[in-house]
């Protein structure tokens, strides 16, 4: 395994950088045409990957910020509901519903976040519970007339709603299926346009699609073993007529006829029932599109890409997920679950990142871990409303944190400012770091084994709370401390480059005070230059520049803003960086302290998380 990245590393990489050369600075209005945006999601079958396992990878194209949430089972009294559907803000309007809750819900691991098309926070696109049900959610446009369909104002559930409520009931994917689909059936669902999800569990994946139009059509297809589904948008294609006698077709009652009735799909015609073609919308490459993506924007293109690196380990989904050419400012953040068959239920894992993979590691967060640290909570950068009112007393210290998904945004604003010098060198050293949490996880679980052997069961919410924690604040002293090395570099190279955008008409103030918002004919700040070749790639393709950093002479560093100092830029980062490790420690003790992680939470009434039943 590459070593984790030490101090000497880092600091040589910015040596290493300062010595390639001048710098040409790209905003992203210079990049001419617009990337491929929407959120991305990948499956790949047990038979396709190195280990046997399933892994579904992936992750949301949303604008605001996001955290993680380790949601504990829960039990309610008959009769209790929950809220559901979308707001009049919603980009297609809707009325609020409260519909029944189940007795228990599951515990399980999610990234939330709080805007996406004006719903109501907090927000999911899945994730994984105890029952190793992964799930992972995805745009897919249906057909203009179907959209032209939604009522105003609409009802049902949102994407996240059922998303969210399958985490909390599914013990299946195929379950998951079921689930979701009696709850259109019975409450509807209130669309964005369309959308899909991907359902996996150790032996299988299906793909769901929801329609708009608030006709309640839906349609779902189990996915082969040997299979690679990249739904970017969702699709189905082919679906038979009798699906409803097939138990690998799930859909609604009315998914034929209505096209019949609409003149959409005509039964004797001898053509199939292509839900693709009769409900949705070409895919964005599709021949004779103009359009400069389409070599990595066509989902069928990329499922046979993918599928030519088998056998696939679960380094090489993270990779996937990672790749440039769509983990940008417009990657919300990143999930790979890695979905194993004889697996306790505590260890089933969740591999996230905070924020786009291309500029922050993926850490594992097993189900087992009571909770995270609160830099991975909820903070007020980038988050729907914050600038309202003044922080509420009781989020006030949670706020005093540091937000890891600002440091790592930091991180990804500075690297892919220049692509060309930072994304090999970073990407090496996230990495490497990953490789080591990789072995550390194999040791971790033969710890909790051997416990189990010796009936000390007890200590393992311990363990894994710890191993997380440590993990997760590992992760942010790894994105701290590349930001800090690029930024060293943009510094002493070109200064920060400052917007140049226009201000109002007689207006006295600078641009920089001008909002920051996505500007008309712009696009997301990315690490994606045209014409760069190598992907998709594998897991530790660039380890070498890792190791190489180690044997950088670092002597001739720039004060951060200032002019050539010599050596004065050396203790000022590495006392930096031994203040940065010295708080992480003092946060880690201040944390365990205020959450009982050194022991059992007396508050919770099962303090592994799992009812008696699992």
């Amino acid at each position: 395994m590459p070593p984790r990245p030490s101090l000497a590393a880092l600091t040589a990489m910015i040596a290493t950088l300062s010595a390639a050369g001048p710098v040409v600075a790209q905003s992203s209005s210079d990049a001419g045409v617009s990337p491929p945006a929407k959120s991305l999601a990948i499956y790949v079958g047990r038979e396709l990957t190195d280990d046997g396992s399933v892994l579904l990878g992936g992750f949301g194209h949303e604008p605001s910020s996001h955290w993680y949430e380790v949601t504990p089972a829960r039990d309610f009294p008959a009769g209790t509901t929950i809220e559901v559907g979308v707001t009049a803000e919603a980009s297609f309007p809707g009325r609020r519903l409260r519909i029944p809750q189940v007795g228990t819900t599951l515990r399980y691991i999610s990234t939330n976040y709080s805007e996406f098309a004006g719903f109501p926070p907090p927000l999911t696109n899945g994730g994984l519970n105890e029952r190793h049900v992964a799930a992972r959610d995805v745009w897919s446009p249906s057909r203009p007339e179907l959209v032209a369909m939604t009522p105003n104002p609409q009802t049902g559930l949102s994407y996240s709603d059922l998303s969210r409520i399958v985490m909390e009931r599914a013990t299946s994917a195929r379950e998951a299926v079921a689930i979701l689909g009696a709850l259109i059936d019975e409450h509807g669902y209130a669309t964005y346009g369309g959308n899909s999800h991907l359902f996996a569990d150790p032996e299988e994946g299906w793909v769901v699609i929801d329609y708009a139009g608030g006709q309640g059509l839906w349609a779902a297809e189990r996915l082969r073993p040997d299979e690679v589904r990249v739904s970017y948008p969702g699709y189905i294609r082919d679906f038979p007529v009798d699906f409803a006698d097939d138990p690998d077709f799930m859909g609604s009652a009315n998914l034929v006829s209505f096209a019949v009735a609409r003149g959409w799909w005509d039964a004797n015609g001898g053509q199939p029932f292509d839900l693709h073609e009769v409900y949705g919308r070409p895919f964005p490459s599709a021949p004779g599109q103009d359009d400069p993506h389409d070599l990595f924007r066509n989902p069928p293109l990329l499922e046979e890409q993918i599928s030519a690196l088998a056998p696939i380990g679960l380094e090489d989904m993270m990779a996937l997920v990672r790749d440039p050419r769509w983990s940008n400012d417009g990657a919300g953040y990143g999930q790979v679950a890695h979905l194993r068959s004889q697996v306790r239920p505590e260890l089933g894992t969740l591999w996230m990142s905070i924020t786009g993979a291309v500029a922050s590691p993926f850490v594992p967060v097993p189900l087992g871990a009571r909770d995270v640290p609160p830099e991975y909570k909820q903070h007020r950068y980038m988050t729907k409303d914050s600038d309202t009112d003044f922080v509420d007393s009781q989020f006030a210290p949670l706020e005093g944190t540091v937000s890891a998904f600002n440091v790592h945004k930091r991180l990804l604003y500075h690297m892919c400012e220049d692509p060309d010098r930072f994304l090999e060198p970073v990407t090496a050293s996230l990495e490497a770091f990953e490789s080591q949490l990789v072995a550390d996880q194999f040791e971790t679980e033969q710890r909790v084994r051997q416990l189990i052997d010796e009936g000390r069961a007890a200590m393992i919410p311990d363990i894994l709370t710890d191993q997380a924690v440590q993990s997760l604040l590992d992760g942010l002293d790894l994105g701290e401390r590349l930001a800090t090395a690029v930024e060293v570099v943009a510094r002493r190279e070109r200064g920060i480059r400052m917007p140049d955008v226009p201000v109002p008409e007689g207006a006295t103030w600078r641009p920089e005070s001008t909002p920051m918002t996505l500007r008309e004919g712009n696009t997301y700040h990315r690490c994606w230059t045209e014409g760069r070749a190598g992907y998709p790639r594998r897991h530790g393709t660039f380890a070498d520049l890792a190791e190489e950093l180690t044997d950088v002479d670092t002597s001739e560093l720039r004060r951060r803003g200032g002019e050539q100092t010599g050596n004065d830029l050396g203790p000022w980062f590495a006392g930096g960086i031994v203040g940065l490790l010295m708080g992480v420690a003092f946060g880690v003790f201040l944390a365990r302290s205020a959450s009982g992680q050194g022991g059992r939470d007396t508050d919770d009434p099962d303090p592994t998380g799992f009812h008696d039943a699992h």
